[in-house]
């Protein structure tokens, strides 16, 4: 088993940066306009011939209220009939996709995200899971992992009968704070006894996995605010919890500029946050997954690690990695092989596109031979805090100390500073090294320039 993790504010501070969170190697950046379509449709009919498994994402982008911190991409409305449109579309990308695989290729993971799914009338909620089924051959005996993103806002008893009817058997469900001067900062009123009728739902209906996103670095957040809604969240006892670190980009995302720089916490106190996080959750049983993620050690991601098992792709850790994903909906990705892909995130546009009959592809990449060396090496070390180097240079003919030449003093480095050991057999991330994995993981990245890091946003945990 994995020793716990260790806090060391000096190496912290000296090797965190901020940089991909690498759902995907090569990252969403180096994607661009020159995948067509016709791309995406050779790339599945290759996965139908071969009868790979498949995981799914729909992305639905309505949301009743606007929360300050989101970077999702939404449409904010009370106009519940917008869906409509979006809808439609939908059904048209579900029909052009499902035409392309074969209906022995078994749908293994479902996520619906978004935006708020929930925000879906019951019957448009019935209809969407109807017209995956017909093109897509989900799984009937609740083996697969079929979840979705909830708002406790927008969700009862009801919503949660409905949608265990429907296959889904986990939740994942967006609380942030439960202190009310945050709330009120970034406009997500919610009480924690809405939180707590649908987890208690989601037992009742015997949902297998509860997940509760948190976010640390809002407004009006201090370490002392934290610790209560960490202590309320664990009371519930969720199967896993998320903690993302916030990045204040008003510039890029405008309800952000909602926000007042001024409340926002210091530096230090956002690492402060993180600490005292840590130690609560490692106190209550919790598991370090990695970039943010917490299990107890019980659960399917924990023991997925600890017997190496663990991948991670667009849709974050996950034991499905192997399957190829298909994204569907506006600025939804997909991995299928060697190829990503991306969808207009322009609800306009994307409509329009499948109102004509046309995918909505607005750019993705091929990888490279040395893509695909670096995202093994990635991938083993993101997941499983460990790199036999002697798997990687038989799977991909390579040397890999003269391969990594570049990088392999930074590594000698990491060792000496005892954030890893490192022998010409293997890397393994010590306990101190894997609030920093994103760090080590960076010096394998072809698209970074290693000779200036960007600065450090302390953006450690996320």
């Amino acid at each position: 088993m994995l020793d716990a993790i260790q806090w060391d504010t000096d190496l912290i501070c000296r090797y965190d940066q901020s940089g991909p969170c690498y759902a995907s190697y090569p990252t969403a950046a180096q994607m661009h306009g020159g995948v067509s379509s016709f791309e995406l449709l050779q790339a599945l009919r290759d996965s139908s011939k071969q009868l790979r498994p498949l995981s799914l994402y729909v992305h639905l982008p309505f949301c009743a209220h606007a929360c300050y911190f989101c970077a999702c991409t939404k449409v904010v409305t009370k106009d519940r009939g917008r869906a409509q449109p979006y809808l439609r579309a939908l059904e048209h990308e579900i029909a052009i996709i499902g035409h392309h695989l074969d209906s022995r290729q078994t749908v293994e993971q479902l996520h619906l995200g978004g935006g708020t799914p929930t925000f879906l009338s019951h019957d448009e909620l019935r209809h969407l899971m109807s017209q995956l089924r017909q093109h897509f051959n989900l799984l009937d005996d609740d083996s697969g992992d079929y979840s979705i993103e909830i708002d406790p806002r927008e969700a009862d008893w009801s919503t949660m009968g409905l949608l265990r009817e429907l296959g889904f058997n986990r939740v994942s469900l967006g609380v942030q704070d439960l202190d009310p001067a945050v709330q009120r900062a970034i406009n997500r009123l919610q009480t924690l006894e809405e939180t707590r009728s649908i987890i208690e739902a989601a037992r009742t209906l015997q949902f297998r996995s509860v997940n509760v996103d948190l976010i640390y670095g809002l407004p009006k957040q201090t370490p002392h605010s934290f610790a209560p809604t960490l202590d309320e969240i664990i009371a519930l006892q969720p199967d896993r919890i998320s903690l993302f670190n916030y990045t204040h980009l008003p510039a890029k995302f405008t309800t952000q500029r909602h926000i007042d720089s001024n409340d926002l916490p210091s530096a230090a106190d956002k690492l402060a946050i993180l600490q005292g996080s840590i130690d609560q959750l490692s106190a209550a049983g919790y598991r370090y997954i990695g970039l943010g993620h917490f299990a107890l050690s019980d659960d399917e991601l924990a023991c997925a690690q600890e017997d190496g098992r663990l991948q991670r792709n667009f849709l974050g850790y996950t034991t499905h990695g192997h399957c190829d994903l298909v994204g569907l909906g506006v600025s939804a990705f997909s991995q299928i092989g060697d190829l990503y892909c991306q969808n207009d995130n322009d609800l306009t546009h994307y409509q329009q596109s499948l109102a004509s009959g046309q995918l909505a592809i607005q750019r993705g990449l091929h990888c490279s031979a040395d893509d695909r060396v670096r995202r093994a090496v990635i991938q083993q070390l993101i997941c499983n805090f460990s790199l036999n180097i002697s798997e990687i240079e038989q799977a991909h003919g390579i040397q890999f100390r003269a391969y990594f030449a570049e990088a392999w003093p930074h590594l000698e480095q990491m060792a000496q500073d005892k954030l890893i050991n490192l022998t010409a057999a293997s890397i393994d991330v010590r306990p101190v090294g894997r609030l920093l994995i994103r760090s080590l993981c960076m010096l394998f990245d072809h698209y970074l320039n290693q000779g200036s890091p960007p600065a450090s946003q302390n953006a450690t945990a996320s």
